[in-house]
């Protein structure tokens, strides 16, 4: 939350720092804690995007998708594949951006009503 609050603010480079620390603490040894990994991959991204990093950016959206997955975690995944969708057009990936949150958005069967499924839907429309 705290990251997400700096880099609301336009803080990037201290929003990277909370999570650079974030992910230095879930990969420490004996730390079994990994529920929030893909949010704080996802966060990160959106960060390197905010600071002009795109390389980064991409491979931090594209890590968090890929722990979601392997977590079955839908919510995580569902935020990681429209951020990733949102980059993808300003690169002529258009097809590819439509492509990606649509299994994951069509997932769901209630929560139409919340953020992240309602971002989804609109990016989903626009594209």
């Amino acid at each position: 939350m705290l990251a997400e609050s700096l880099a609301a603010t336009g803080a990037a480079a201290q929003a990277r720092e909370v999570l650079d620390a974030s992910l230095e603490q879930i990969a420490r040894p004996g730390w079994e804690e990994r529920v929030h990994l893909a949010e704080v991959l996802r966060l990160r991204g959106c960060v390197l995007e905010q600071l002009g990093r795109s390389d980064e950016t991409q491979s931090d959206l594209r890590a968090a998708l890929e722990v979601a997955r392997g977590q079955h975690a839908k919510s995580w995944g569902l935020r990681a594949a429209t951020s990733l969708a949102r980059l993808w057009p300003r690169e002529g990936k258009l097809a590819e951006a439509r492509e990606l949150p649509a299994p994951v958005y069509g997932w769901f069967t209630e929560g139409f009503g919340t953020r992240d499924l309602t971002e989804a839907k609109l990016l989903l429309d626009v594209l």
